[in-house]
């Protein structure tokens, strides 16, 4: 069996919620390899007998531009850590918190507070903007 165009090559899959991105080196018409970056996320619609279905979004990287890609890259996730600093919980806790307190007021945050103090004030839609 002939290997098609644009065969994956080479792969990783990394799950992160209800999303996976997709790493995958492929190989094009004359030869040269790049990667095509897609995240897939799981979408559910429906009440009584719901259906499943992917959203997908696909990025095409080509080796000439890896390495502005990758000093952007880079460059956003070191300003992003540098304002927010490390996350104290992962994604995944996070996930999980949202969904126990998904029935009650209180948001993760204002689980972890200890004093009436330090719960944050509850914000309405405008005053999250600012």
């Amino acid at each position: 069996m002939e290997k098609k165009e644009n065969d994956i090559i080479y792969s990783k899959a990394i799950k992160a919620g209800k999303r996976i991105y997709y790493l995958d080196v492929k190989k094009s018409r004359n030869e040269d390899l790049y990667l095509s970056i897609t995240e897939s996320k799981k979408r559910m619609t429906g009440t009584d007998d719901p259906q499943v279905s992917y959203e997908k979004h696909k990025i095409f990287l080509y080796k000439e531009d890896f390495e502005q890609f990758s000093e952007g890259l880079e460059d956003v996730i070191s300003f992003i850590k540098r304002e927010l600093g490390t996350p104290i919980i992962s994604r995944s806790e996070y996930n999980e918190r949202m969904a126990a307190t998904a029935n009650t007021e209180e948001t993760p945050e204002e689980t972890n507070a200890t004093t009436e103090e330090e719960k944050p004030q509850k914000k309405g839609f405008f005053n999250k903007l600012f």
